[in-house]
């Protein structure tokens, strides 16, 4: 246990949140364009049903819709186009440029004003492109911060990296009481659209979206006072959520099993992942919004209240799923609009299938 220098516990805070995306809102664009490549009116219209029960109405990307699919491109400058999808060169060429766009603004949102000298780690997650020197490095250069930051690159580790990368940052803290860790989650998913024209393979074209978020994680006690860590993995289901590299770009495998599996987990072992409280205890949830089944899952799987996921189910509905940036959307809700002192539980799902947990308190 840490401990500084009066014998107390070190507590690590999230002091605040900063968000970005891109300005392109591609959802209806998107559902039009999928659902006019699919070759008969049945499929056409699960298509937009499913469109319907997603609940998102906006997700924002680095390209700009096309506005008609006519000439088969998907977006305005032909990126995406029908027979012609870009190499794997070609989106991490796209994601170097672009990510350090978003990358500066979600620190720009984020404010750091004076404390951009105190910054002592930079802590950056990103499961979508990667370079070396890469976005770390960048985002180092372009926030003005001190060559002698301490920097850490978390990658491919999916939805459930905003978990990992708040947890390298309260170890951080709890070592050393003077760390002011800067963590940024970033994901460009727009760059990995494939060229797979199946119904079941085009239902990831309403789910997934762009966007980007940078925190401050320090000792300073203002916002959510970070507690316990925790993660497992669901037997048997280490290929229901995959992440592959590809010659076009990388591939995702999400299976339609992984919101069942996930309901049947929380209700024999949600308990513990609560810390042995019941839900009724929790008074804040921030629950990664990887789809309105998957929420629909947790609410039902925990037996909480209707407006228990709020958070979760507006992040969804007004960004979509941007991957491990979406965890840090729902925390910023959560700072932004209060709702009082008390327990809270964050929890995201990835790849394994792995369920990532914390335990925080709202000041």
């Amino acid at each position: 246990m840490a401990c500084n220098e009066g014998g107390g516990v070190i507590q690590a805070w999230l002091n605040r949140i900063g968000t970005a995306t891109p300005v392109h809102d591609m959802h209806d664009a998107c559902v039009e364009f999928g659902r006019g490549l699919l070759a008969d009116e049945r499929s056409r219209a699960l298509f937009g049903r499913m469109a319907g029960l997603a609940d998102i109405r906006h997700r924002y990307a680095i390209f700009a819709p096309a506005g008609s699919p006519e000439n088969g491109a998907f977006d305005r400058e032909g990126f995406y186009r029908r027979g012609a999808f870009p190499s794997t060169a070609r989106r991490m060429a796209r994601f170097a440029t672009e990510a350090r766009r978003l990358g500066a603004a979600a620190i720009a949102a984020l404010d750091l004003g004076a404390e951009r000298d105190a910054v002592t780690h930079l802590v950056v997650a990103s499961c979508t492109g990667f370079a070396a020197p890469g976005l770390d490095f960048d985002i180092m250069r372009d926030a003005g911060l001190r060559a002698s930051v301490e920097r850490t690159a978390v990658g491919f580790m999916g939805c459930f990296a905003a978990v990992n990368v708040l947890k390298l940052a309260r170890h951080i803290v709890r070592s050393e009481p003077g760390a002011v860790v800067l963590v940024v989650n970033l994901e460009l998913c727009s760059l990995h659209l494939q060229e797979q024209w199946e119904l079941e393979k085009m239902l990831s074209f309403l789910l997934f979206a762009d966007g980007a978020s940078a925190a401050l994680v320090s000792a300073a006690p203002t916002g959510l006072a970070l507690g316990q860590f925790s993660a497992t993995v669901l037997p048997d289901s280490e290929g229901l959520i995959t992440w592959q590299v590809g010659d076009s770009g990388f591939h995702m495998h999400l299976s339609g099993q992984v919101p069942g599996r996930i309901r049947r987990f929380l209700r024999e072992h949600g308990v513990g992942l609560l810390g042995n409280r019941t839900a009724a205890e929790i008074a804040h949830w921030a629950v990664h919004a990887g789809g309105r089944s998957v929420l629909d899952a947790v609410q039902e799987g925990l037996a909480l209240g209707p407006q228990a996921l709020r958070h979760s189910r507006v992040v969804l509905r007004e960004f979509g799923n941007m991957s491990s940036a979406t965890l840090m959307f729902v925390l910023d809700r959560i700072l932004r609009e209060g709702g009082g002192a008390g327990d809270g539980v964050a929890m995201a799902f990835g790849p394994g299938l792995t369920v990532e947990s914390f335990a925080f308190r709202c000041a």
